[in-house]
């Protein structure tokens, strides 16, 4: 039996299969931007993924069912949904419960991505726990957050559907660890037999390129894209440092 991912309103479904296939090798676009940000809110993202779509991006990544409904509608590309929350009990952010996953399955995302790091969730919920309820109440696919390499194993054996090294050198015991993190990319793509995804701190089209060429599926670039703060920052810092 085919797995169906739920597309645009009144599109056909995307099988996995379909999806894989569209993203293999290709570059998803993440836009996002938090409170506070010059750029917040759904219109925003919504004309960000546009014009990522027009530079050729396949897929979007998008924070929030607000901004994936409003991407979904400009773009008609798949999105990989997530939700950011901070919780007391839990340093997790990236959809830390089924509360979150209850907003994404109404927001019609294709995929839902979660942290899948070996850290404590919220009321103790597991990872496991939140893979198999996305599956009975949903049609989406599984993108996993990780960080080292037994995350990344963690995860295959609990039953999602691709693996992000979004989280290298964001959780405490991976922190020191020079981005991007090339040797855990090229360590997960040879050993793991569901598509590994680059994403986190890729800065160039350099990285991108060679993300690709060390073995992962696609590529997930945000910051250097869709943050127009934190790029102008660079060209700042990098102008005040050549006049000392």
């Amino acid at each position: 039996m085919k797995q169906y991912i739920k597309n645009c309103q009144g599109c056909d479904p995307m099988d996995k299969a379909e999806f894989f296939r569209k993203i293999k090798g290709e570059l998803i676009v993440s836009c996002q931007a938090l409170p506070g940000e010059p750029l917040h809110g759904s219109e925003y993202m919504a004309k960000m993924s546009l014009a990522a779509k027009e530079g050729g991006a396949v897929a979007i990544r998008a924070n929030g069912a607000k901004d994936i409904i409003a991407i979904k509608k400009a773009t008609n590309l798949p999105v990989i949904g997530l939700v950011k929350r901070d919780y007391k009990d839990s340093p997790i952010y990236i959809t830390p419960s089924k509360k979150e996953i209850n907003e994404l399955i109404d927001s019609g995302t294709d995929v839902i991505a979660l942290d899948a790091t070996n850290r404590k969730r919220p009321r103790n919920e597991t990872l496991k726990e939140l893979i198999n309820y996305i599956r009975e109440n949903s049609d989406c696919f599984i993108m996993a957050d990780i960080s080292t390499l037994n995350e990344g194993l963690h995860s295959v054996k609990c039953g999602v559907d691709m693996i992000s090294t979004t989280l290298s050198s964001y959780t405490p015991y991976t922190k020191n660890r020079l981005t991007p993190d090339f040797p855990l990319l090229e360590r997960l793509a040879k050993i793991i037999d569901v598509p590994v995804i680059a994403e986190g701190n890729i800065n160039s089209p350099k990285d991108a390129a060679k993300s690709i060429q060390l073995g992962a599926f696609s590529v997930v670039v945000g910051t250097a894209i869709t943050r127009p703060q934190m790029i102008t920052k660079k060209f700042v810092t990098s102008i005040r440092n050549s006049r000392k």
